[in-house]
């Protein structure tokens, strides 16, 4: 699905991916889908990967679902908005662990093991704001539009919204939102919650903070992702085992005496792949 991602991966072990559909807004099509899809499962198991950055080329982030998918819609079949992926028509199906195919393409970030920074601008519309919450850090231009804009189309967030948001904003905040679709600026997004820093050039600020994790050892970034993702679910009982469950394995490790060792010299740390 090259036509719809562009990937660069760099030596340091960032991969940048790139929505390709400029033309569009990079609005979501089957082929789209498809391609968000294969990313996230492709960067799931790939050890070499430190840190993703996910931005859309053009004028805008992501516009969300096309009108075209929209026109299909009508048709009542799942598969012909969601693409190849979306493992037949039933929506409650899970294609993808808890997830479905449209669920997944914002979840599936959240399961990369690994940092994944969006570089939001332009807008970031309906399936396209999703797509962004699933991003562990969201780097926003302060005039970036940004919609849960589902209800304009008589529905309702259905790609990890309801997860996503809750955990970002107060649950008044994202009930108005929800209800009204109304549109609001990375300013707000700021205020609310949704975005992480605003900066005007979003892209060059989320390479640049994915470079430096990346030269941070990747056993610690990968267990601080796991923990991050465990909080999230976990009792504080649960938590705190898990904490100690990571920290012990991590102390002494190769890559914990080479940061260590790094440090004391003065020089740039020499990891080895992630464990």
């Amino acid at each position: 699905m090259a036509e719809r991602i562009e990937w660069t991966r760099h030596p340091d072990g960032v991969v940048e991916l790139q929505l390709a559909r400029a033309d569009k807004m990079n609005a979501l099509d089957p082929a789209m889908f498809d391609a968000l899809i294969e990313a996230g499962e492709a960067l799931h198991g790939d050890a070499a990967v430190r840190a993703v950055v996910i931005s859309g080329q053009g004028k805008a982030f992501c516009a969300g679902l096309d009108m075209a998918s929209f026109e299909r819609m009508g048709q009542g079949a799942a598969s012909a908005v969601l693409g190849t992926a979306a493992g037949g028509t039933d929506l409650s199906a899970r294609t993808h662990g808890i997830s479905n195919a449209a669920q997944y393409v914002a979840m599936a970030w959240r399961e990369v093991p690994v940092p994944v920074i969006a570089a939001v601008h332009g807008v970031a519309f309906g399936g396209g704001f999703q797509v962004a919450l699933g991003a562990d850090i969201r780097i926003v231009a302060p005039d970036t539009k940004l919609s849960v804009m589902e209800i304009k189309w008589g529905l309702v967030p259905d790609m990890g919204g309801m997860v996503l948001m809750r955990e970002l904003a107060r649950s008044d905040v994202v009930r108005e939102l929800t209800f009204t679709g109304r549109i609001f600026s990375g300013e707000e997004a700021l205020q609310l919650g949704f975005a992480t820093r605003l900066v005007a050039d979003p892209l060059a600020e989320a390479l640049q903070m994915a470079h430096g994790i990346a030269g941070k050892s990747p056993d610690a970034i990968r267990a601080g992702k796991r923990l991050l993702n465990a909080a999230l679910s976990h009792s504080a009982a649960d938590l705190l085992i898990a904490e100690s469950v990571e920290q012990q394995a991590l102390i002494g490790s190769a890559n914990q005496t080479e940061a260590v060792q790094a440090n004391i010299e003065r020089r740039p740390p020499r990891f080895n792949a992630p464990a």
